[in-house]
């Protein structure tokens, strides 16, 4: 029987293309989203053997996803593609549990030999993501930053992407008071009081794109 692989891209021609390629190379794609909340719905009710998400999504990106699809769908894999090499989106994978981490701009064998490895119960990171970021995970995963959760997350990074307490409450299903409530338990958990402030720490923790 072929994998089941579920896809998240927020631009309809990559998922497309993700889609022939694994197609050729003998998986089956049941799904495609275009958000990383959609990604969480799709593999929660398919239970693919993999998910290939990318990182910089709308709504949940897809290191958040990875972690609500860990918790949801243990049996899947999640594997991200991205542009992105910097090491602070490389860590916050690694805790979101993902298993694979691959470039756009590397070739199309790299992503299959992720899958493969992922379902052999390995972890790839691609050559870009050095071992030195591998040790920085080791050597900071005793000091980690404080604890947000899942739904204080969303709210952060809905936040930094400009998104009004109203928006935020009619996307995450909540009211305008309770999007209000998170927004200021975070600033308190943080220790930051501007939404400047809230902006640098998504960038730095993975949660947007600069």
């Amino acid at each position: 029987m072929p994998l089941h692989i579920v896809i998240a891209d927020d631009h309809t021609i990559v998922r497309q293309g993700l889609r022939a390629l694994l197609e050729r190379e003998q998986f089956e794609v049941v799904g495609e989203a275009g958000d990383g909340q959609e990604a969480v719905r799709l593999v929660e009710k398919l239970h693919p053997a993999v998910a290939v998400l990318d990182v910089a999504m709308p709504v949940l990106n897809g290191i958040d996803a990875a972690r609500e699809i860990s918790r949801l769908s243990p049996r899947t894999k999640t594997i991200l593609l991205t542009m992105l090499t910097e090491d602070q989106y490389v860590l916050e994978s690694l805790r979101a549990g993902v298993k694979g981490y691959v470039l756009k701009s590397n070739s199309s064998e790299e992503l299959v030999r992720a899958i493969h490895d992922a379902c052999d119960g390995k972890v790839y990171l691609t050559p870009a993501a050095s071992s030195a970021v591998v040790e920085a995970y080791v050597a900071m995963s005793s000091a980690s930053p404080p604890e947000l959760s899942e739904r204080e997350r969303e709210v952060l990074q809905l936040v930094a992407e400009g998104e009004t307490s109203k928006e935020i409450a009619e996307k995450l299903g909540i009211t305008s008071k309770t999007a209000e409530s998170h927004r200021t338990h975070i600033m308190e958990k943080l220790a930051i009081h501007d939404i400047a402030g809230l902006v640098r720490y998504a960038i730095r923790h993975g949660l947007i794109q600069p």
